[in-house]
């Protein structure tokens, strides 16, 4: 990073043709995160109907299979992406628990307290 007369790092956003393409670069992940947030959106809309369908139909609460199956395909495909496979068990963990508290939320309006299957 360049240096001023101060010895104090230099700002790189002053460079006009930096600042642009930090911008066009922050655009890109706004959109992405916009991305993101849909494809949840989408992906909660089918846990919430598995969800509906375990309280009425009482399947058992866990799936360890199912579980290993998911986490060994998510550290897969976060390898083949470029990613860190811990990343994506800790993404996949991070949506399994609001999966979790969704599928709570469900039994108890239905009446079930029993815990529920998130592993979907």
């Amino acid at each position: 990073m360049p240096i001023d007369n101060d010895h104090q790092p230099s700002d790189p956003t002053a460079n006009p043709q930096i600042r642009q393409e930090i911008l066009d670069l922050r655009a890109s992940i706004d959109n992405i995160d916009a991305s993101l947030m849909y494809l949840l959106a989408e992906r909660f809309k089918f846990t919430h109907r598995v969800g509906e369908l375990k309280a009425m139909g009482g399947v058992a609460p866990a799936d360890p299979e199912r579980e290993a199956q998911q986490i060994a395909r998510l550290t897969g495909i976060a390898d083949a992406a470029g990613l860190d496979p811990a990343f994506a068990e800790q993404f996949r963990e991070f949506i399994v628990s609001e999966v979790i508290r969704h599928h709570k939320r469900i039994a108890s309006e239905l009446g079930d307290t029993r815990p529920l299957d998130t592993f979907n």
